[in-house]
């Protein structure tokens, strides 16, 4: 059955969340308000990721507006949608009228309207919405859709329907999301049916009867069991999927794995070795709390395949931080020098590989320079293009979707590119779990046969840390 057309009125944060927001209400109206655009018009200057958001959002409205005149764009302007080389919505703007302007005959028509104190852009939109609402000549939904839960408790405090822009998340529970791996209980072999079997290498490969598999085992996830088993899924060894090869290394072997000196701690960190440390695997995804290790296998595993394997050409680090949109461009020196102070834990990192070096600051400049480590801002990454590098995110849970789209598509031949962060951890206003861009990313390439992800479970760096993350 069809939904009955609806008006949804878009904050300013939606837009910045994702530029190409307006595209996603199919038949409905989408409405935004001339407050809206104008928020989007300050925020358009300089080469912040906001500003650049803000650009698109605008050059978008223009395109669908075309050369309407403002009778055509008050009653709707039809979305022309190059996906499917048809129309379909409608995009209008609302214009900014004072609500507190209204006579007193138009006040005594529609008592039921709410006025908020014009101080804030907020209530204005809110009053705009509620009086586009009451002159409506028959019942007609109109939802504001903000990312602001402030503004939503404020809108219902009025009478205003109010949601969250909710499009772009995959999933309404993080505890959702794949681990990457999977605990068989006993013995795995009880379960499956072997039909070859091949070395590789230091593993083996074994080609097994998909029936005895997990229903969601997903490429480059892990199979451990009882009696020391861990394997990974490989590849499917046939169309229909009826069968598909795992490789197996021994958990002891997988343990005595190190990269640039450094060794996994215990079985999850291993996993997550083995899997930064195979050229194959283009996409990693390392999540977990803090103190977990998330970053030092990373940055042991850059330097390993950059200095001495020389599989990377490059180690390009950038990372999310908030503030650092605002407060990046007013810090003196070069861009590298500006990108320091919101790198610390990756040269505390550094500095950890080389603690026990007779020199531990010599040795660090040497890496950087051997290693060619170059930190690059968020803001400044759009149009790049990286060819053969060891991409490393940090901080990822504090990212938009639509910015990690942009991150993850600067990555050229022979790059890889390695995600890092915690979920319980988010600093952005507007982004929670589920709406973060490492859950977006996580859920969107589960099934991509060049990624992995790994969920780290216990927190090594010190008895203190581990007690303080259960217990604070």
């Amino acid at each position: 059955m069809k939904e009955t057309p609806k008006a949804y009125v878009l904050d300013t944060n939606v837009l910045i969340h994702d530029p190409q927001a307006l595209l996603n209400f199919q038949e409905h109206l989408v409405i935004i308000p001339m407050t809206v655009l104008e928020e989007l018009d300050k925020l358009k200057v300089g080469h912040q990721a906001v500003a650049a958001d803000c650009r698109q959002a605008i050059r978008l409205i223009d395109s669908l507006l075309g050369n309407a005149d403002p009778k055509q764009i008050a009653n709707g302007i039809d979305i022309y949608r190059e996906a499917t080389d048809n129309y379909l919505g409608k995009i209008s703007i609302l214009m900014g009228n004072d609500p507190s302007e209204n006579n007193t005959a138009d006040q005594k028509q529609s008592p039921s309207i709410f006025s908020l104190p014009n101080t804030i852009n907020d209530n204005l939109i809110i009053n705009q919405v509620l009086l586009y609402q009451s002159q409506q000549p028959q019942p007609f939904d109109v939802v504001l859709v903000t990312k602001d839960i402030n503004m939503r408790l404020k809108a219902r405090g009025c009478g205003l329907i109010s949601e969250d822009y909710q499009t772009d998340q995959l999933v309404s529970d993080v505890n959702m999301l794949p681990s990457g791996f999977h605990k068989v209980d006993g013995s795995i072999w009880d379960q499956l049916s072997v039909q070859e079997s091949r070395h590789q290498g230091s593993a083996t490969l074994h080609k097994v009867e998909s029936e005895g598999l997990p229903d969601d085992l997903m490429p480059n996830q892990f199979l451990i069991d009882d009696n020391g088993f861990t394997g990974r899924l490989v590849a499917q060894a046939d169309p229909l999927q009826t069968c598909c090869w795992i490789r197996e290394v021994h958990s002891e072997a997988l343990l005595h794995k190190q990269a640039w000196g450094l060794r996994p701690r215990d079985l999850h960190q291993a996993m997550a070795l083995d899997l930064l440390m195979d050229p194959e695997i283009h996409l990693v995804i390392l999540s977990g709390s803090a103190g977990s290790g998330k970053t030092i296998l990373a940055l042991a595993a850059a330097i390993e395949q950059t200095v001495s394997s020389k599989e990377y050409r490059h180690i390009i680090v950038t990372r999310s931080a908030q503030g650092l949109d605002e407060d990046i461009g007013y810090l003196p020196g070069t861009e590298q020098e500006k990108m320091e102070p919101w790198l610390g834990a990756i040269t505390d990192n550094l500095e950890a590989l080389h603690i026990n070096d007779e020199n531990p600051s010599s040795s660090m400049e040497y890496l950087q320079d051997k290693a060619m480590i170059q930190f690059k801002s968020l803001n400044y990454i759009r149009g790049r293009s990286f060819q053969q590098s060891f991409i490393l995110i940090d901080e990822c849970q504090n990212l938009t979707p639509h910015q990690m789209k942009t991150i993850i598509t600067r990555a050229g031949k022979g790059s890889k590119v390695v995600c890092l962060g915690n979920l319980a951890q988010i600093d952005t206003p507007y982004i929670n779990a589920t709406s973060s861009g490492l859950t977006y990313l996580t859920e969107r390439f589960k099934h991509f046969e060049r990624g992995g992800h790994i969920q780290l479970q216990n927190v090594p760096r010190s008895q203190l840390a581990e007690y303080a993350e259960k217990h604070l």
